[in-house]
């Protein structure tokens, strides 16, 4: 169901994002009789920011997620975790929250109508985004399941790139685990890096390198993705002599890094580290202001995968409720 999230009262719980960690808290919120809210943001063009269902929508194929032996795509896996939530009472508000008020309880939230949501208690679950190339084709054959990716452990084990050549960006720890990754499907795995040394740990170098199918492409960045429905290759330009050439793969994946979610946060008050993902005190939901829970993406920078974020989902939720039981404001 819909709702314009106005109301005299404050309510209960609010949850902010709706990706699996979002709609997993909607659901059991719900079904706790907590009347969530989920403010799930609103449709853009900009695929740097959050889209309603997060990075899921930009999913074509989702085949390790449990209970789905043929595969789901992620806005049919979205569609159907909100209707989920729906069933049991979640309220849903699209639109988006452009700032906070933590100082005092009930909390306030601003949306971007300008409107402003009361809670007394809030969990945020805005994900994170990929840092993408900014390529002309690059985010058209991502959405499209062409061939272009920004999660290996997700998408390698696909046929599309069974036996195939394949190309990664990037320098850090990420790129170095998901080539390793990649090695295990692919005929050759390309890591493509400006410069001509690893910014990844020694450890990290070794285990991509040590593969029989693992090459470097040094001193070089990737300026163009060629392919009308699936990736053929990619365009590379020497950052030393200019000079361009066509490397044939037929996937591309990106590895240069997330961007949590969390601009809108700026000034609450709430613990972040120097990435600007949410900091979790112990080993539950809680941030450092009492009310306040995170659950998936924003608040991992280590796994990043659908499973894990909706079970950070329902811990939030259950965490909530036990914290607001405490509070005497559900019973």
């Amino acid at each position: 169901m819909s709702d314009n999230g106005r109301s005299g009262e404050a309510h209960k719980l609010v949850i902010i994002g709706s990706g699996p960690a979002g709609w997993t808290a909607a659901i059991y919120a719900a079904r706790a009789r907590l009347d969530p809210v989920c403010v799930i943001g609103t449709p853009r063009q900009d695929p740097s920011l959050v889209l309603p269902g997060g990075q899921l929508m930009l999913t074509t194929d989702v085949e390790n997620y449990p209970g789905f032996p043929e595969g789901v795509t992620g806005p049919e896996m979205m569609d159907l975790f909100r209707k989920q939530a729906e069933r049991f009472g979640t309220k849903v508000v699209e639109d988006d929250i452009v700032s906070c008020d933590f100082s005092k309880r009930p909390f306030t939230l601003k949306r971007g109508s300008g409107e402003e949501i009361r809670a007394h208690a809030v969990i945020i679950a805005t994900g994170a985004t990929a840092n993408w190339l900014n390529l002309e084709n690059e985010q058209r054959l991502a959405q499209s399941g062409g061939g272009v990716s920004a999660c290996a452990v997700c998408d390698g084990a696909l046929p599309m790139f069974r036996d195939q050549p394949l190309a990664v960006v990037g320098g850090g720890d990420t790129a170095m685990e998901e080539a390793t990754y990649l090695t295990k499907f692919a005929s050759t795995v390309y890591v493509i890096h400006r410069r001509d040394e690893l910014r990844a740990s020694k450890i990290m170098q070794d285990r991509f390198l040590g593969q029989p199918n693992a090459k470097m492409v040094w001193n070089s960045v990737v300026v163009d993705v060629l392919g009308d429905e699936k990736v053929r290759a990619v365009v590379v330009e020497n950052t030393k002599t200019g000079e361009r050439s066509e490397l044939e793969v037929k996937g591309l994946f990106v590895a240069i890094g997330h961007t949590p979610a969390t601009k809108f946060l700026k000034g609450a008050g709430l613990d972040m580290d120097d990435k600007g993902y949410l900091d979790l005190k112990g080993r539950d939901s809680r941030t450092n202001i009492e009310g306040v829970f995170a659950a998936g993406d924003v608040a991992d920078a280590i796994y990043r995968q659908a499973v894990t974020a909706a079970g950070m989902g329902c811990q939030a939720a259950l965490d909530a409720e036990r914290w607001l039981a405490a509070e005497g404001v559900h019973a």
